[in-house]
Protein backbone atom coordinates (compact mmCIF):
# COMPACT_ATOMS: atom_id res chain seq x y z
CA UNK A 1 0.00 0.00 0.00
CA UNK A 2 1.47 2.96 -1.01
CA UNK A 3 0.71 6.68 -0.40
CA UNK A 4 1.43 8.98 -3.52
CA UNK A 5 3.84 12.22 -2.19
CA UNK A 6 7.17 10.72 -3.31
CA UNK A 7 8.90 14.27 -4.16
CA UNK A 8 12.48 12.69 -4.70
CA UNK A 9 11.62 10.27 -7.64
CA UNK A 10 8.74 11.03 -9.59
CA UNK A 11 9.02 8.31 -12.75
CA UNK A 12 9.41 5.56 -10.07
CA UNK A 13 8.74 2.27 -10.60
CA UNK A 14 6.91 1.25 -7.72
CA UNK A 15 6.72 -2.73 -8.37
CA UNK A 16 10.66 -2.30 -8.56
CA UNK A 17 10.82 -0.85 -5.55
CA UNK A 18 8.77 -2.70 -3.57
CA UNK A 19 10.53 -5.93 -4.51
CA UNK A 20 13.72 -4.55 -3.51
CA UNK A 21 12.10 -4.05 -0.36
CA UNK A 22 11.09 -7.35 0.46
CA UNK A 23 13.10 -10.30 2.37
CA UNK A 24 14.10 -13.58 0.34
CA UNK A 25 11.32 -15.71 2.43
CA UNK A 26 8.63 -12.96 1.23
CA UNK A 27 6.48 -13.30 -1.64
CA UNK A 28 4.40 -10.12 -3.41
CA UNK A 29 0.55 -10.31 -4.03
CA UNK A 30 -0.01 -6.87 -5.01
CA UNK A 31 0.39 -3.11 -5.01
CA UNK A 32 -2.01 -0.61 -4.04
CA UNK A 33 -1.04 3.07 -4.81
CA UNK A 34 -3.32 5.64 -3.39
CA UNK A 35 -3.99 9.06 -5.05
CA UNK A 36 -6.36 11.76 -6.09
CA UNK A 37 -6.61 13.05 -10.02
CA UNK A 38 -5.19 16.29 -10.16
CA UNK A 39 -7.55 18.92 -11.61
CA UNK A 40 -7.16 22.49 -13.28
CA UNK A 41 -3.65 22.48 -14.24
CA UNK A 42 -3.19 20.61 -17.94
CA UNK A 43 0.33 19.99 -17.50
CA UNK A 44 0.06 18.22 -13.94
CA UNK A 45 -3.04 16.32 -14.98
CA UNK A 46 -1.00 15.20 -18.08
CA UNK A 47 2.14 14.29 -16.36
CA UNK A 48 0.29 12.57 -13.53
CA UNK A 49 -1.89 10.09 -16.29
CA UNK A 50 1.31 9.87 -18.27
CA UNK A 51 2.81 8.16 -14.62
CA UNK A 52 -0.11 6.33 -13.63
CA UNK A 53 -0.40 4.62 -16.86
CA UNK A 54 3.09 3.46 -16.33
CA UNK A 55 2.43 1.91 -13.22
CA UNK A 56 -0.40 0.49 -14.34
CA UNK A 57 1.77 -1.14 -16.62
CA UNK A 58 3.46 -3.43 -14.28
CA UNK A 59 -0.21 -4.33 -12.40
CA UNK A 60 -0.46 -2.03 -9.71
CA UNK A 61 -3.94 -0.92 -8.87
CA UNK A 62 -4.96 2.44 -8.89
CA UNK A 63 -7.72 3.70 -5.37
CA UNK A 64 -8.55 7.04 -5.80
CA UNK A 65 -9.61 9.88 -3.49
CA UNK A 66 -10.42 13.53 -4.94
CA UNK A 67 -9.46 16.72 -4.73
CA UNK A 68 -11.80 19.22 -2.85
CA UNK A 69 -11.44 23.17 -4.05
CA UNK A 70 -11.30 26.07 -1.76
CA UNK A 71 -9.18 28.81 -0.95
CA UNK A 72 -6.50 30.62 0.68
CA UNK A 73 -6.24 33.96 1.82
CA UNK A 74 -3.12 35.81 2.49
CA UNK A 75 -3.57 37.15 6.20
CA UNK A 76 -0.86 40.35 5.21
CA UNK A 77 -2.95 41.60 1.93
CA UNK A 78 -6.20 39.99 1.63
CA UNK A 79 -5.25 38.62 -1.77
CA UNK A 80 -7.03 35.10 -1.88
CA UNK A 81 -6.24 32.26 -4.32
CA UNK A 82 -7.69 28.62 -4.78
CA UNK A 83 -6.00 25.44 -3.24
CA UNK A 84 -7.06 22.20 -4.08
CA UNK A 85 -6.92 19.46 -0.72
CA UNK A 86 -6.38 15.40 -1.72
CA UNK A 87 -9.42 14.03 0.31
CA UNK A 88 -10.00 10.31 1.38
CA UNK A 89 -6.82 8.88 0.49
CA UNK A 90 -6.27 7.93 4.20
CA UNK A 91 -9.24 6.62 4.78
CA UNK A 92 -9.44 4.82 1.19
CA UNK A 93 -5.70 3.56 2.81
CA UNK A 94 -7.23 2.84 5.88
CA UNK A 95 -9.99 1.05 4.65
CA UNK A 96 -8.12 -1.04 2.68
CA UNK A 97 -5.77 -2.32 5.47
CA UNK A 98 -8.84 -3.63 7.79
CA UNK A 99 -10.50 -5.09 5.02
CA UNK A 100 -7.65 -6.98 3.08
CA UNK A 101 -6.97 -8.29 6.64
CA UNK A 102 -10.43 -9.47 7.38
CA UNK A 103 -10.22 -11.00 3.60
CA UNK A 104 -7.05 -12.52 4.84
CA UNK A 105 -5.18 -11.26 2.16
CA UNK A 106 -2.02 -10.59 3.39
CA UNK A 107 0.24 -11.61 6.30
CA UNK A 108 2.40 -8.58 6.11
CA UNK A 109 1.11 -5.12 4.51
CA UNK A 110 3.99 -3.03 3.75
CA UNK A 111 2.83 0.64 4.00
CA UNK A 112 4.97 3.36 2.26
CA UNK A 113 4.19 6.37 4.29
CA UNK A 114 4.94 8.78 6.65
CA UNK A 115 1.24 10.01 7.95
CA UNK A 116 0.40 9.49 11.35
CA UNK A 117 -3.37 9.39 10.42
CA UNK A 118 -2.70 5.88 9.33
CA UNK A 119 -1.52 4.77 13.12
CA UNK A 120 -5.01 4.29 14.33
CA UNK A 121 -5.74 1.78 11.78
CA UNK A 122 -2.60 -0.02 12.03
CA UNK A 123 -2.91 -0.60 15.76
CA UNK A 124 -6.45 -1.82 14.96
CA UNK A 125 -5.07 -4.19 12.76
CA UNK A 126 -2.25 -5.45 14.88
CA UNK A 127 -4.94 -5.73 18.01
CA UNK A 128 -7.66 -7.58 16.08
CA UNK A 129 -5.00 -10.04 13.82
CA UNK A 130 -2.35 -11.37 16.47
CA UNK A 131 -1.18 -13.01 12.82
CA UNK A 132 -0.80 -10.05 10.99
CA UNK A 133 1.77 -7.53 10.36
CA UNK A 134 1.93 -4.36 9.10
CA UNK A 135 5.46 -3.34 8.67
CA UNK A 136 6.43 1.00 7.75
CA UNK A 137 8.97 1.85 4.46
CA UNK A 138 9.77 5.43 5.30
CA UNK A 139 10.80 7.80 2.32
CA UNK A 140 14.28 9.02 2.16
CA UNK A 141 15.01 11.03 5.18
CA UNK A 142 11.43 10.72 6.38
CA UNK A 143 10.59 8.86 9.84
CA UNK A 144 7.29 9.48 12.00
CA UNK A 145 7.90 8.00 15.52
CA UNK A 146 4.51 7.05 16.73
CA UNK A 147 3.80 5.00 13.75
CA UNK A 148 7.09 3.35 14.02
CA UNK A 149 6.09 2.53 17.71
CA UNK A 150 2.83 1.12 16.67
CA UNK A 151 4.49 -0.98 13.18
CA UNK A 152 5.72 -4.18 13.61
CA UNK A 153 8.88 -3.51 11.87
CA UNK A 154 9.93 -0.27 9.76
CA UNK A 155 12.89 1.14 8.07
CA UNK A 156 13.69 4.33 6.18
CA UNK A 157 14.17 3.91 2.27
CA UNK A 158 17.85 4.81 0.77
CA UNK A 159 17.68 8.31 -1.97
CA UNK A 160 19.98 5.26 -3.80
CA UNK A 161 17.17 2.63 -3.59
CA UNK A 162 14.61 5.07 -4.79
CA UNK A 163 16.98 5.76 -8.43
CA UNK A 164 17.82 2.10 -8.94
CA UNK A 165 13.93 1.70 -8.82
CA UNK A 166 13.19 4.58 -11.85
CA UNK A 167 11.43 3.34 -14.94
CA UNK A 168 13.13 2.99 -17.97
CA UNK A 169 12.90 6.45 -19.64
CA UNK A 170 10.04 4.88 -22.08
CA UNK A 171 7.07 2.68 -21.19
CA UNK A 172 4.72 0.95 -23.28
CA UNK A 173 1.30 0.93 -21.37
CA UNK A 174 -0.72 -2.09 -21.65
CA UNK A 175 -2.36 -0.78 -24.84
CA UNK A 176 0.55 -0.76 -26.57
CA UNK A 177 1.40 3.07 -26.25
CA UNK A 178 4.65 4.31 -25.40
CA UNK A 179 5.18 6.75 -22.27
CA UNK A 180 7.42 8.96 -21.73
CA UNK A 181 9.24 10.50 -18.90
CA UNK A 182 8.14 14.35 -19.07
CA UNK A 183 11.02 16.64 -19.34
CA UNK A 184 10.53 18.49 -15.84
CA UNK A 185 10.77 15.09 -14.29
CA UNK A 186 14.47 14.41 -15.77
CA UNK A 187 16.34 16.33 -14.29
CA UNK A 188 14.91 15.58 -10.75
CA UNK A 189 16.15 11.96 -10.76
CA UNK A 190 19.49 12.48 -10.91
Amino acid sequence: MIEAGFDACRWLNLKKLVLSLLKPHQELIGIKYFTSRVNNNPDKQKRQSNYIDALESTDIKIIYGKYQDGSTECKRCGNTWRTAKEKMTDVNIATSIIIDAFKDEYDMAMLISVDSDLTPPIREVHGLFKDKRVFIAFPPKRHNSSMALIAKGSEIIGRKRLVDALFEDEVMSRTGYKLKIPNVWKKDNG
